[in-house]
C-alpha cells in the first residue's frame, strides 16, 4: 500500500516522516532500515503525539508504520515502496527458502505457547510498556500472524490489515483455550506443509494489504514478525515477570530472517511506566 502523487522541485523537498508506535515490530524495522541507509526522518509517536496522528489520519490511513514526505507515502512493511518516498534505490535481500522459512514459523509459535505455559494468568491482562496491547494479546499475535497467512493460501481469504488486530476471539477466554490455539496453529501449519506447502508456488502474488509484494515475502513477513514477537514474551518474562524462558530461543535461532536489532523499540525503552490510558488501538501494525 502506497500513495505517489506528489513532486517536489529543487530546494522544497519536505523531510522523511516515518508514523510510528512502541512495540510495533513492523515500526522498528522500518526506522532501522532508515537508519541503516543513511536517511534522516522525523520521528512520529502516534500514541504520545496527538498532532501527528492526526497529520496520519490526513494522509487517509490509520495503521503503522507508514513513511511519508509530503503527501507521499508509503507502508512500511515494503521496503521498496518506503526507499522511493525516501527518494533511494534498494535491491532487497537474498531470502531463506520456503521450507526454512516454514521451520522458523513452526519455532516461533512454538517457543509463544511454551512461554504462555510460564506466565501467571493473573498477569496476563496487564498492558505492556507504551502501547494497549496485553501480554495475552502479544500472545496471541504470535500465533494469529500464520492462522491469517494460513487462511490465504488455504481459503484465499483476505490478508486485511482488520484480520491482524491482536484481539483474541471469544472463544479464547482461558489461558489453556489460548494454550490449545497455539498448538492447533502449529499443527496447523505443519499440515500445510506436508499437504501443499512444498508444491505452491511462491512467486506468485502475495495478495497483502500493505503492498504488491510475492507469497515468498509474505511468508518471510510470517517468519520475522513472529520471530520478533517472541523476542519480546522473552523480554517480557525477564524483565518484567522475573522468569527464565524455558528454552529461550536466541539470535541463533532467527538466523537469516531480516529481524530487527532492537527488541523492544529503538527510541523507547521497554523499562518505562506502562501505557495508562485506555486499551484502545489507534494506529496498529
Amino acid at each position: 500500500m502506497a500513495h505517489f502523487d506528489e513532486t517536489f522541485a529543487d530546494g522544497e523537498l519536505p523531510p522523511v516522516k516515518v508514523y510510528w508506535q512502541p512495540g510495533c515490530s513492523s515500526c522498528l524495522k522500518t526506522k532501522e532500515f532508515l537508519l541503516d541507509h543513511g536517511i534522516p526522518f522525523v520521528s512520529v509517536n502516534v500514541v504520545d503525539d496527538e498532532e501527528g496522528f492526526k497529520e496520519l489520519e490526513a494522509l487517509g490511513v490509520r495503521m503503522v508504520p507508514i513513511v511519508a514526505r509530503g503527501k507521499n507515502w508509503a507502508n512500511g512493511a515494503v521496503f521498496r515502496d518506503v526507499a522511493k518516498v525516501a527518494g533511494f534505490d534498494f535491491e532487497g535481500h537474498k531470502m531463506l527458502s520456503p521450507e526454512e522459512m516454514k521451520d522458523k514459523v513452526l519455532q516461533n509459535v512454538a517457543a509463544a505457547t511454551r512461554y504462555l505455559k510460564q506466565i501467571p494468568e493473573d498477569r496476563l491482562d496487564e498492558l505492556l510498556p507504551g502501547r494497549p496491547r496485553s501480554y495475552r494479546q502479544l500472545v496471541y499475535h504470535v500465533m494469529n500472524i500464520p492462522e491469517v497467512f494460513l487462511n490465504r493460501v488455504e481459503n484465499d481469504a483476505p490478508y486485511t490489515y482488520e484480520a491482524l488486530k491482536s484481539v483474541p476471539p471469544a472463544s479464547v477466554k482461558t489461558k489453556q483455550d489460548l494454550i490449545d490455539y497455539g498448538q492447533g496453529i502449529h499443527d496447523r501449519f505443519q499440515a500445510w506443509w506436508d499437504r501443499d506447502g512444498k508444491t505452491t508456488d511462491f512467486t506468485q502474488p502475495g495478495k497483502v494489504y500493505y503492498g504488491e509484494v510475492t507469497l515468498h515475502e509474505v511468508l518471510e513477513r510470517t517468519g520475522w514478525h513472529t520471530g520478533q514477537h517472541t523476542r519480546q514474551i522473552i523480554l517480557m518474562l525477564r524483565e518484567k515477570l522475573g522468569i527464565e524462558p524455558d528454552g529461550a530461543l536466541t539470535d541463533a535461532d532467527f538466523e537469516g530472517l531480516p529481524i530487527p536489532k532492537n527488541v523492544w523499540d529503538n527510541e523507547r525503552s521497554f523499562d518505562e511506566a506502562a501505557f495508562a490510558g485506555p486499551a484502545e488501538t489507534r494506529a496498529a501494525e
